[in-house]
């Protein structure tokens, strides 16, 4: 780490890892599992480089295994970057509705409740198992992501910690919101 106007900058994975995590884990979340990799064998623009990336997984006992928390975190020659990603697996396909409402309706939900001022992606995945499964039998899932910014890792651990468990709060008050409840009854009651 360094120091920048009085902030301790976070420079390697670790210390980022453990921010994210300790804030995640603040907001009252715990680790399900934690993986760490290295790439080195790039070709093209990426000859020569290497990376180190790390994932993390979280869930909540109260909450249904259809809901989850994942951190993406990856330090590479250009520095530091990484984000926070709320994971609901919805209801089949055929009990969902058009995919494009519903897909409209999160992700208007999610502008209004997710920390304003950061962009919140929101990407829909609809899946078979085989060609020979009925597309009303389709597993859907929801990913609901938050860049961390690259200011917060100049501001230190404590400002990674405190943007994480704010991150957190809002993916939890999304998911009482009645467009997201209301399409997902599994997941709040």
């Amino acid at each position: 780490m360094t120091r920048l106007g009085g902030a301790t900058s976070i420079l390697t994975l670790e210390p980022l890892l453990e921010a994210v995590r300790g804030g995640v884990e603040e907001a009252g979340w715990q680790l399900s599992g934690l993986q760490k990799t290295t790439s080195h064998e790039f070709e093209g623009i990426w000859a020569g480089e290497s990376t180190r990336s790390a994932y993390l997984f979280f869930h909540r006992h109260d909450l249904p295994e259809s809901v989850s928390m994942e951190a993406f975190l990856d330090e590479t020659s250009a520095g530091l970057r990484g984000n926070l990603t709320i994971v609901l697996e919805g209801p089949h396909l055929g009990r969902l509705g058009g995919v494009s409402e519903v897909l409209e309706r999160v992700a208007r939900a999610s502008a209004e409740t997710v920390l304003g001022g950061y962009a919140t992606p929101v990407s829909v995945r609809v899946a078979v198992p085989d060609g020979d499964t009925p597309s009303r039998d389709a597993s859907v899932q929801f990913r609901i992501k938050l860049t961390i910014p690259s200011a917060a890792v100049c501001a230190g651990a404590s400002a990674v910690s405190a943007l994480s468990s704010s991150v957190v709060m809002s993916f939890e008050a999304l998911l009482e919101r009645p467009e997201v409840a209301g399409m997902l009854p599994q997941v709040i009651d």
